[in-house]
């Protein structure tokens, strides 16, 4: 799961052209939109993934090897085992869709089997859901904020629940395909240390 909002387009851009074709898993990705605009991430992501990328309707299967996107004005949830359900719920956050829905259902539906990735954007949406997914045995994981182009949320993601790995643009496909083959990764990311340090008093 990979939640994100100002400059994280072109991170999650990134990320997802290094997954290999034959990913033995989902991804599903909440990215913050105007309600009244049609989402077009799906077809940017296309662009560079070698997996497909598509908005789900509601109550859609889910399948391994694709990229599910949140669409506009909808939250994105994993309530139901195998299941993409669509919410015209609250706005979480100022958002809907919001990350937080989608990583508190997925936690408490997946438990250990949900990785969270939160990338550049503004806020603390993501936050408590990274808590919730670090909560029920998940991998919580945040871009450097000192990359990011906003790092507000990465910084309170970080404040919110300790990552397991904090780490680079340029490591994040990696790590994520090496978590889903089952493998215990090493050599990725920095030092929570040191990015706490940087880390402002107030944001």
């Amino acid at each position: 799961m990979i939640g994100a909002s100002a400059g994280g387009i072109e991170v999650l851009t990134r990320l997802v052209s290094g997954l290999p074709s034959n990913l033995p898993a989902s991804i599903f990705v909440v990215v913050h939109i105007p309600a009244w605009r049609k989402s077009e991430l799906p077809a940017v992501l296309n662009y560079s993934s070698r997996i497909p990328a598509l908005n789900p309707g509601p109550d859609e299967p889910i399948r391994p090897g694709r990229i599910y996107v949140a669409p506009a004005d909808h939250h994105l949830l994993l309530s139901r085992p195998g299941i993409v359900t669509l919410s015209h719920g609250p706005k979480e956050n100022r958002h809907r869709p919001a990350v937080d829905p989608l990583f508190r259902s997925a936690a408490a539906t997946y438990g250990p089997r949900v990785a969270g990735l939160i990338l550049s954007g503004a806020l603390d949406d993501g936050a408590a859901g990274l808590w919730w997914v670090k909560r029920h045995g998940g991998v919580a994981i945040v871009q450097d904020p000192r990359e990011a182009s906003f790092p507000c949320m990465p910084y309170y993601a970080l404040e919110r629940a300790p990552a397991d790995y904090i780490i680079h643009s340029g490591e994040m496909a990696g790590l994520l395909t090496e978590l889903i083959a089952g493998a215990d990764p090493l050599g990725y990311g920095v030092p929570a240390e040191e990015v706490s340090e940087c880390i402002p008093r107030k944001l």
